[in-house]
C-alpha cells in the first residue's frame, strides 16, 4: 500500500510517504521558516509586521507561506489545522527529551 498501511495504530509510510515526509522536515528544518511560523501563531501578519518583528527581509518573509490577499495587502496566516499541531509537538517532544536545547547558549543568536 503506497499510501501507507496502519498497523497497531503506526502509521508506515510508503516510498513516496517518506519522502514527503522528509521534504516537510527539510521544510521545517530552516530557523527563519519556524520563526515565521511562531509568529503566525498569534494571528495573521502582513509581510512588512512579520519581517519587522523577527528582522529578517520581506523577500525572505514571504518565501513559501500560504497568503490571502486583502486589497492591495498580502496577510500570511498559519494553517492551524496541520501546522499547529506540529509545532505543538515539537515543542512538547523539546520539553521532554532535549530540554538543554532551550538554555543553550550557543544556540542563541
Amino acid at each position: 500500500m503506497e499510501c501507507g498501511l496502519i498497523m497497531s495504530q503506526q502509521l508506515i509510510l510508503g516510498k513516496t510517504g517518506v519522502t514527503a515526509a522528509s521534504l516537510l522536515f527539510t521544510a521545517l528544518s530552516n530557523d527563519c521558516r519556524v520563526g515565521i511560523l511562531n509568529l503566525l501563531r498569534n494571528g495573521p501578519k502582513n509581510v512588512g509586521e512579520i519581517a519587522g518583528a523577527l528582522k529578517i527581509e520581506q523577500t525572505m518573509a514571504s518565501h513559501n507561506l500560504t497568503s490571502q490577499r486583502f486589497g492591495k495587502t498580502i496577510e500570511y496566516t498559519l494553517n492551524r489545522e496541520t501546522v499547529e499541531p506540529i509545532l505543538r509537538l515539537a515543542d512538547k517532544h523539546i520539553s521532554k527529551y532535549a530540554i538543554n536545547l532551550r538554555t543553550c547558549k550557543t544556540l542563541e543568536r
